[in-house]
């Protein structure tokens, strides 16, 4: 008995200092410095084009969609409309619908999304974590996101989003948006 704990405390010696830097993860403030300073509402005002894939545990791409989202604001207020089209042939609509609040926080609430997702952008970053209630074969599962989006230009931004479920990582869905020109 005695030999079975000094086993397992060495152990939990050896494998904290491996696991506890992966548990630490990034802050939305790392990106405070950043430029160009995200503004969700400039940014995401008009029509904005995106491209994007999910990518199982394994790495292998097994969805690749396009979405048109249609997006305005009044005030602190924000409305997403995204049309989804995936390489099945298949659609789907998501909209959300923002709220800005103090500090460059948000909230958000969508018809697929658990409760209310909330974030923060800071810099040319944002972040924010929710809880999606996502359709497989007949069966609804709620999946946990932990989405990031970095802003690259006027006009480009980057979004990738890791999809776990009791704590353990599912896939990741990677998107590049495009900000349409306005003429």
């Amino acid at each position: 008995m005695m030999q079975r704990r000094r086993l397992l405390l060495a152990a939990t010696a050896v494998a904290t200092p491996v696991l506890l830097p992966g548990c630490a993860g990034q802050s939305v403030a790392d990106y405070a410095a950043e430029k160009p300073v995200l503004d969700l509402a400039q940014y995401f005002n008009g029509i904005v084009d995106a491209q994007g894939m999910f990518q199982d545990r394994s790495g292998k791409v097994v969805k690749r969609f396009s979405v048109v989202m249609h997006c305005q604001w009044t005030g602190d207020q924000g409305v997403l409309d995204e049309a989804f089209t995936y390489s099945d042939g298949s659609t789907e609509r998501r909209i959300w619908r923002l709220v800005r609040g103090a500090d460059g926080r948000y909230t958000g609430t969508a018809g697929d999304v658990v409760g209310q997702a909330t974030g923060q952008a800071r810099g040319n970053a944002f972040h924010w974590t929710y809880t999606l209630a996502l359709p497989v074969d007949g069966t609804v599962y709620h999946v946990d996101m932990d989405d990031w989006m970095y802003q690259m230009d006027e006009r480009v931004m980057l979004n990738r989003a890791t999809m776990r479920k009791f704590g353990v990582r599912l896939g990741e869905v990677t998107l590049s948006f495009t900000k349409r020109a306005v003429p």
